[in-house]
């Protein structure tokens, strides 16, 4: 993975604790974006955007707040940094689960239920209609998939299965229960891309327009 954005290509970064952080890397790579590992607090300096990858949340926590990553993912996030969770990354942006207290980077007002669809013997594979990405359904991996349980109003909830939504987005925040990246979706990378050029942009260009305040004074 690049150490440095190439000009004209957001950098984005993949949370490299547990999951398939390579796959995400390559479909952020195939979106447009330049991916960038994650494991440190010092690792998020510089970036347009994040994925959180699927893994086990819990664990996911616990290790990121001993490190101090996940206050910084908090203030990241806060600030707001685009991001794409998937799976395990769906719980860790939400602002609560039905089982109770856990760490949880939070940022989108969604109550989530882990291991929805069941453990790993009930993983399953489904296409799941997205109209917000166009006609072609999603071929969706389900792992030990979560569920939205509610949504706040400012949530568009973007997919349904079984009739609980699996996929979520708010400001620049974008979630999927599902696994895009091990289908060969690139979608969801392409949104969270978008919005990271975005704020690249809109970054340079404030930068210049403070360097033409501080010349003419």
């Amino acid at each position: 993975m690049s150490a440095a954005a190439t000009p004209g290509r957001p950098r984005v970064g993949v949370l490299a604790v547990q999951g398939a952080f390579a796959e995400h890397a390559e479909a952020v790579a195939a979106a447009g974006g330049d991916p960038a590992e994650v494991r440190t607090a010092r690792d998020l300096l510089g970036l347009d955007g994040i994925v959180l990858p699927g893994g086990e949340s819990t664990t996911l926590g616990i290790v990121a707040g001993g490190s101090g990553l996940l206050d910084a993912l908090r203030a990241a996030i806060g600030g707001g940094m685009p991001a794409l969770g998937t799976c395990a990354g769906m719980i860790m942006l939400a602002s609560a689960t039905t089982g109770g207290p856990q760490p949880l980077v939070g940022g989108m007002d969604i109550v989530v239920r882990r291991n929805a669809f069941g453990r790993q013997p009930r993983s399953f594979e489904a296409e799941v209609a997205v109209p917000a990405l166009g006609p072609e359904p999603v071929d969706a991996i389900f792992i030990r998939a979560p569920w939205i349980e509610r949504a706040g109003p400012g949530v568009e909830v973007l997919a349904s299965h079984a009739g609980h939504g699996v996929a979520a987005r708010q400001g620049n925040l974008v979630v999927t229960a599902f696994h895009p990246e091990l289908s060969g979706e690139r979608r969801f990378h392409e949104l969270l891309v978008a919005r990271a050029r975005a704020r690249r942009e809109a970054a340079a260009g404030a930068a210049e327009e403070r360097g033409e305040r501080v010349r003419a004074q």
